[in-house]
């Protein structure tokens, strides 16, 4: 695995591009964003760039959506390296996506374009699933952990390699197991009861309480009357992977200001009430939803 992940930063990082290869589109959070050592909570309209790995806490999801239209969904406790050489993303995404934790599920674009196409890689911890360009269609679930690696052909077809051998899945709904103790096992259909369970892994519902692009509501996670203590807020929610921000607000007297330390972009009422539920749980603070 590192000496895939040293391969893949030696060919990606080092490219420089005028689009950017992945924006992001949804958070449930907590998540975050690694790069170059340091980390960050993932926001809504942040680019990802190649080398960047994308975390997800618990109970959490994220979207990225490729220049080209694809989306890349997250589950919660994931992990994912992203890795990019294309020069023009919005026409052909190369590159590759290392699920290093977790559930991902890979959509193409609901209207691929005639220009454009991909040449992509995704590995899922002793799996590697390649695309080719006839194979632009093909959409993925997948799943790694301390047991199993998993592959779930949702639509289309992919090649999968693993141990120097190629597997095809070609029929929708065929799931390929690699237990972490045994052999590999071969290509099955999936359970139709199981296979819905799995890709919810994936997917943020209405009601989940995600931020998303052009969300209008807030939520308010405290009010201070002196920079120290927004900051203190501002801190303590960021730490915990959610990305907050600090607007301040003039007070009634010339030359004072008061500060309000808030959650962007959530799309309702419903979803800033489930975020304030959320933040109450996981950082103690009494948050209020605002228009």
């Amino acid at each position: 695995m590192r000496k895939f992940i040293a391969g893949l930063v030696s060919l990606f990082c080092t490219q420089t591009f005028a689009v950017p290869q992945a924006v992001v589109d949804t958070v449930q959070m907590p998540a975050w964003l690694d790069r170059a050592g340091m980390s960050r909570p993932l926001a809504v309209g942040m680019e990802v760039k190649s080398g960047d790995r994308i975390r997800t806490g618990r109970d959490a999801r994220a979207i990225l959506r490729l220049a080209e239209g694809s989306s890349v969904k997250l589950g919660q406790n994931a992990a994912l390296g992203f890795y990019s050489l294309s020069l023009r993303p919005e026409r052909l995404f190369k590159g590759a996506l290392d699920v290093q934790g977790g559930a991902m599920r890979f959509t193409p674009a609901a209207q691929q374009s005639a220009r454009s196409s991909r040449d992509l890689s995704v590995r899922v911890g002793a799996l590697t699933a390649a695309y080719a360009a006839e194979s632009t269609g093909s959409d993925l679930w997948a799943k790694t952990d301390a047991e199993r690696d998993q592959i779930l052909l949702i639509a289309g077809r992919i090649a999968v390699r693993h141990a120097g051998e190629t597997i095809g899945l070609e029929q929708p709904l065929s799931s390929l197991v690699a237990p972490k103790s045994v052999a590999i096992l071969p290509v099955v259909p999936a359970d139709p009861e199981q296979w819905p369970l799995w890709t919810r892994e994936t997917e943020v519902l209405a009601g989940d309480g995600a931020t998303r692009r052009g969300g209008k509501w807030k939520v308010l996670l405290a009010r201070a009357g002196s920079e120290k203590e927004a900051l203190a807020a501002y801190d303590q929610a960021r730490a915990a992977g959610y990305a907050a921000q600090i607007r301040p607000r003039a007070a009634g007297e010339r030359g004072q200001w008061n500060y309000e330390v808030l959650l962007a972009q959530l799309a309702s009422e419903r979803e800033a009430s489930a975020m304030a539920r959320r933040v109450g749980v996981d950082l103690g603070l009494a948050a209020t939803p605002l228009r």
